[in-house]
């Protein structure tokens, strides 16, 4: 049976091993160990909850779908029916061409044509690659149109650590505004976390949230915006960005396909804007023709044995 996420590139590096897929240049699995350092699914299935994609050229949801360029409203295609926004870009569901695979890394390319809604031409390259410290996620997007065309990156990684159940883990999140957000999950405002529940910067235990919620003033500190989750013995998996990641989706399901189903997932998306930027213009990147753009980021462990 083919996998329905497509070819699946296989690397490795110091004890860490990696999955990526050919669809959404996902990142099916990673281990330490042979430990689960994010949620794995099964070769026979598809992403669950956009388990490990890439989301480009805008993260999160467009509101209604709708958003004004030069005095016109595009028109997205609905793919949050049940919401009537769109979501998490147009590669989701798309083959990716192999451009380089190689012990501990590999390279992917897509090319997104002028389509509803989004009427420019980009060529997009995702490289995976591992080190002694973890993955390496280094996206480079080039305009090939004629037009500026506006962009922004994230991806939906779910950390864990396999052998402690993640509703145990404590899960720590530098930032320091919450996106309000309607009954449809659009941002209507914003608001400090300073004293709310959405305040994760101390760390709080994973399973007492009920999360699905953006937020930005994202801390960066020497280069790089840090996310963890942490077992009770001090073990942390960091969900790192350059400074282009200065917003982040947290994400709890207790549906997800779990290895022990009574568990929680969370997903803690590293984005390089937030819902609605279309609109908004925030954390909009605009790439002049013939330029590109790059941004990295990456999961570390820490305080593992060997």
């Amino acid at each position: 049976m083919r996998a329905p996420t497509g070819q699946q590139y296989d690397i490795g590096f110091d004890g860490f091993t990696a999955t990526v897929t050919q669809v959404a240049a996902g990142l099916r699995s990673l281990r330490l160990g042979g430990i689960d350092l994010t949620e794995p699914f099964p070769v026979t299935a598809t992403p669950p909850s956009g388990c490990g994609i890439v989301l480009v050229p805008w993260p999160n949801r467009v509101k209604d779908g709708a958003w004004d360029h030069d005095g016109t409203t595009r028109q997205l295609a609905l793919t949050e029916p049940a919401r009537g926004n769109a979501i998490h870009g147009l590669l989701r569901y798309r083959p990716y061409d192999l451009v380089e695979h190689d012990g501990s890394s590999v390279t992917q390319s897509a090319r997104i044509f002028p389509e509803l809604g989004y009427p420019f031409e980009l060529s997009t390259t995702v490289r995976h690659s591992l080190d002694a410290t973890g993955l390496t996620v280094t996206h480079t997007i080039e305009n090939v149109g004629d037009a500026p065309a506006p962009v922004a990156v994230g991806s939906h990684p779910y950390p864990k650590i396999g052998d402690v159940p993640t509703g145990e883990l404590t899960v720590t999140v530098a930032a320091g505004t919450h996106l309000d957000v309607d009954e449809r999950l659009n941002v209507v405002g914003e608001s400090p976390v300073d004293g709310t529940a959405f305040d994760l910067r101390a760390g709080r235990r994973v399973a007492d949230l009920q999360l699905d919620d953006g937020f930005a003033d994202v801390a960066i500190v020497d280069g790089r915006a840090r996310h963890t989750v942490a077992a009770p013995d001090g073990r942390r998996v960091i969900v790192w960005g350059d400074e282009s990641f200065r917003y982040v989706q947290v994400y709890t399901s207790r549906t997800f396909a779990t290895d022990t189903s009574s568990d929680v997932a969370i997903a803690v998306e590293p984005m390089t804007a937030p819902a609605n930027a279309l609109n908004t213009g925030r954390g909009v990147h605009w790439i002049a023709p013939g330029d590109a753009w790059t941004a990295s980021w990456g999961i570390a462990a820490e305080g593992f044995a060997g």
